[in-house]
């Protein structure tokens, strides 16, 4: 029996091109042009072309997949992943598929050995890492990646002589912009609630220090009283209040350094009969899905999870395709809501 089916010989002869570049034209390969890429995909389409992946595979050596890896993060319930990887998950999984590429999702302990080679084990043609545990841990893992040549890229601070590339947040501006809202609001004295250590958190790190020029900036000083360290769950948000409770420390405002932090801050204080926004102000960073939905909505800054995985995704592809990539920094923006007093001041 004949086998009608189209092949990619079909394409390229009604295309006028040849099958090399339908090849490379249906993998969207960047040495084909956009014009040339469309008009190969509108033939296929016509010839109702069905691409063979499994044939596709062998002959490219590729799993036409990428791995997901999730780093366990304590205190953020029994699923142990911090929601605001779980609001990214889905901008990654829809950026891989509109490239034809299948996500692979594990979920790594940190005691456990994640940086082993996904790629020589022809599980996945690259990586992409969702939280990391302590930084300094990581990036020992990290470069061994390095030395292996694997296809990996990172959300999470850009850094000097970091091994590897990544994708984070401009953590800096957005720390800056937090306190800058507290002191338009006429707050002076801010608990900031997270790990200002360059080396394991520098991440917190650099929202600290954006947070301390916008104090600086108007004169002010800001009390390192106030700094409680802080992993980021509402678990450790909670007990820096209490700690600043022990101490007998004053303060009109909190920072926590992400929103789950700020999330167990309002809790321990509305436990210990401090009303937010009337006696203390909170912000928070992330602006995680529940953030908008707690009592007060918390005010925050915002991490935009969609961008960030489509980078994650295009750049991860771009290593893989043999290309050249730089870390870069996304935007941060205020999200004004309740939990500063805004809309109470207004009224």
């Amino acid at each position: 029996m004949k086998d009608d089916k189209p092949t990619s010989f079909d394409i390229a002869f009604k295309a006028g091109v040849s099958q090399a570049t339908v090849s490379r034209a249906l993998r969207d390969s960047p040495l084909v042009s956009k014009e040339t890429r469309e008009k190969v995909k509108a033939v296929a389409l016509e010839l109702n072309y069905k691409v063979d992946k499994n044939a596709r595979n062998l002959r490219s050596q590729k799993t036409r997949t990428i791995a997901l890896l999730l780093c366990e993060d304590p205190g953020t319930g029994d699923s142990l992943i911090n929601p605001f990887f779980l609001s990214m998950l889905g901008s990654i999984t829809r950026a891989a598929a509109k490239r034809g590429y299948d996500v692979l999702i594990s979920f790594q302990q940190l005691s456990s050995d994640w940086h082993a080679d996904y790629e020589d084990a022809n599980r996945a043609d690259g990586i992409i890492f969702l939280g990391y545990g302590d930084y300094h841990s990581y990036s020992l893992k990290a470069e061994k990646l390095v030395t292996e040549n694997a296809h990996f890229i990172t959300w999470g601070p850009v850094v000097s002589g970091q091994p590897g590339y990544s994708i984070g947040c401009d953590n800096f501006s957005g720390g800056y912009e937090a306190g800058k809202h507290l002191l338009k609001l006429g707050h002076h004295r801010v608990a900031f609630l997270g790990g200002v250590s360059s080396e394991h958190s520098p991440e917190f790190h650099q929202r600290y220090l954006g947070f301390t020029k916008a104090f600086n900036e108007v004169g002010l000083d800001v009390d390192p009283d106030l700094q409680v360290e802080a992993d980021s769950d509402d678990d450790d948000g909670y007990r820096a209040i209490a700690h600043l409770a022990e101490k007998g420390l004053a303060y009109d405002a909190v920072f926590g350094a992400s929103d789950l932090i700020a999330m167990g801050a309002i809790k321990a204080l509305e436990n210990q009969g401090r009303h937010v926004p009337k006696d203390v102000a909170v912000i928070g960073f992330d602006d995680i899905p529940a953030a908008s939905y707690i009592n007060p909505s918390l005010t925050t800054i915002q991490q935009n999870t969609t961008v960030a995985g489509e980078l994650l995704v295009e750049n991860l592809l771009k290593l893989i395709e043999g290309e050249s990539i730089e870390s870069m920094l996304l935007p941060a923006t205020l999200i004004v809501r309740d939990s500063c007093g805004e809309n109470l001041k207004a009224q």
